[in-house]
C-alpha cells in the first residue's frame, strides 16, 4: 500500500470509528461489512484466546471481593461475548505474561513481585514458583522474557535492600534462579531481544521502597541498557533527556518495506514513557514515546497525547506504534511519516492492555468496560466483559 493511500485508508478507517460510536460503549461496533469481507485484509478469527491478568470487583466463590488472578478469556466474536475459559487466583498484582511454544504461558507479579507461575494451554496451573527462599533476596519487576534459544528465562528484579536493579537468570524448566546480573539502574520494569539476541531491559529509573511505593522522585535516572545475553556484560546505556520521564514498556516496530521510490526501514524499538513530574501541568503534557534506532535513544514526539501517561505498547502499521492513553482514555496511534501529529483510533474508559494482531499492524485494546479491535482495514469491534473486572496492563495472544 502507498504512503498516500495508507494515510487516506487509516483516516477514513479512525473517522468512522469514532463517529459512530463504536467504541464508547461495551458493545461489538455495528458494520454493513463483516471483517472477514474486507478484500486483501486478514479476517479476524471467530474466536481469539487471550493470556490475562486481572482483578474482578464482587464476589467471587474462590477468593472473594476485589480478587486477582490469572486466567485465559476467550473472545467470540459471532456470539459477541467474552468468556472466561479459565482463572487462577493469585497472591497480589499480576502483570506481565509470557507465551510459551505449545501454547502455555508464564505470568509474573510486580511490585513488590514475589512469584511466578506457568499455565497448560488450558490455563490450568503447572508450576508456581515462589522467589522468597531465593538467595539473595530480590523482589521481581513485573516481566519475564525468554532467551533467543528458549533455554533461560530473565526477569526484571530489584534488591529491596538499597533498590539496585537486577536481572534474574532462571532455568526455563524449574523457573528457579541461576544467576543474577546487575541492570545498571533503578526500577528495571520490561525487556526485549534484538536481533542479534542480545538483552534490552528499560531501568524505569524511579526509587521505591520495600514494598514498591514511589520515592525520592528527585534521584530518577531511567535509561535504557543493552546486555549481553550469556554474561550480562553492559553492551551499552541510552538516556533521554528528561530525567523525569520513566521508561516503562518496549514493543519493535515492524519492518517496512520499499515503495514508491522509498527505502526499506528497519524496525525502531518504541518505549512508552510514563511522567513523573511534581508538577501536573508537566506530567500532562510530557511525551508519551521514544525510540530507539540501535544506536540514538530520543523522544518520537513532543506533541502534547495521553496526558503524560502510557499504559502499554503494541507495533502498529506502517513501522509505526499504538500506545494506551491510559488517562486520556484513548488509543493513539503514532506514524513515521508523520512523527509530530498522533492519530487518536480508540476512545474507550481506561484503554491499557494491548496484544498486536500479528504482522499486521492492528491490535486487540483492553479497558475498563471490555476490549475492542482495531485494524487500519478492518472494521472496529468491541466485546463487553462477562462481569466486574479490571484487566492489568499486559495480556498475550494464545496460539
Amino acid at each position: 500500500m502507498s504512503t498516500d493511500l495508507h494515510r487516506r485508508t487509516l483516516l477514513r478507517h479512525t473517522a468512522w470509528l469514532l463517529a459512530s460510536g463504536a467504541v464508547s460503549a461495551p458493545t461489538l461496533a455495528q458494520s454493513d461489512t463483516a471483517p472477514s469481507d474486507i478484500i486483501g485484509a486478514p479476517p479476524l478469527p471467530s474466536r481469539v484466546r487471550l493470556a490475562a491478568a486481572w482483578r474482578s470487583h464482587g464476589n467471587t466463590p474462590d477468593c472473594g471481593r476485589d480478587c486477582d488472578q490469572v486466567g485465559v478469556l476467550e473472545l467470540d466474536w459471532a456470539a459477541r461475548e467474552v468468556r472466561v475459559a479459565a482463572h487462577l487466583p493469585v497472591q497480589g498484582r499480576a502483570h506481565g505474561l509470557l507465551p510459551e511454544p505449545g501454547g502455555g504461558f508464564l505470568a509474573v507479579a510486580t511490585r513488590p513481585g514475589r512469584w511466578l507461575l506457568r499455565c497448560d494451554p488450558l490455563g490450568e496451573l503447572q508450576t508456581r514458583h515462589l522467589i522468597d527462599a531465593e538467595t539473595p533476596h530480590r523482589t521481581l519487576g513485573g516481566h519475564v522474557l525468554a532467551s533467543a534459544d528458549g533455554q533461560w528465562l530473565y526477569t526484571t528484579e530489584t534488591d529491596t535492600r538499597d533498590g539496585r536493579g537486577w536481572i534474574g537468570v532462571r532455568d526455563h524448566r524449574t523457573l528457579q534462579r541461576v544467576a543474577q546480573w546487575p541492570s545498571h539502574g533503578l526500577d528495571p520494569h520490561h525487556m526485549a531481544l534484538d536481533a542479534g539476541g542480545a538483552l534490552l531491559v528499560v531501568n524505569g529509573g524511579i526509587p521505591r521502597t520495600a514494598s514498591g511505593q514511589k520515592t525520592r522522585l528527585e534521584a530518577m535516572d531511567p535509561s535504557l541498557v543493552r546486555l549481553e545475553p550469556r554474561s550480562g556484560a553492559l553492551l551499552g546505556q541510552w538516556r533521554l533527556g528528561d530525567p523525569r520521564l520513566s521508561l516503562r514498556h518496549v514493543a519493535w516496530g515492524l519492518p517496512v518495506g520499499p515503495g514508491d521510490g522509498t527505502p526499506a526501514r528497519a524496525p525502531l524499538l518504541g518505549i512508552a514513557l510514563q511522567a513523573e513530574h511534581d508538577e501536573a501541568a508537566q506530567r500532562r503534557d510530557a511525551p508519551v514515546l521514544a525510540l530507539w534506532d540501535g544506536q540514538d535513544l530520543r523522544l518520537a514526539s513532543r506533541s502534547i497525547a495521553g496526558n503524560g501517561y502510557a499504559g502499554d505498547i503494541a507495533p502498529g502499521p506502517g513501522g509505526g506504534f499504538i500506545v494506551s492513553g491510559q488517562r486520556s482514555h484513548e488509543g493513539l496511534l503514532w506514524h513515521p511519516d508523520a512523527p509530530d501529529r498522533w492519530t487518536t483510533i480508540a476512545r474507550l474508559t481506561e484503554p491499557c492492555a494491548l496484544a498486536p494482531w500479528p504482522g499486521s499492524g492492528g491490535v486487540l485494546m483492553g479497558a475498563s468496560r471490555g476490549v475492542g479491535f482495531w485494524h487500519p482495514a478492518l472494521p472496529p469491534a468491541m466485546l463487553a466483559w462477562p462481569g466486574a473486572m479490571a484487566p492489568d496492563n499486559h495480556w498475550v495472544v494464545l496460539g
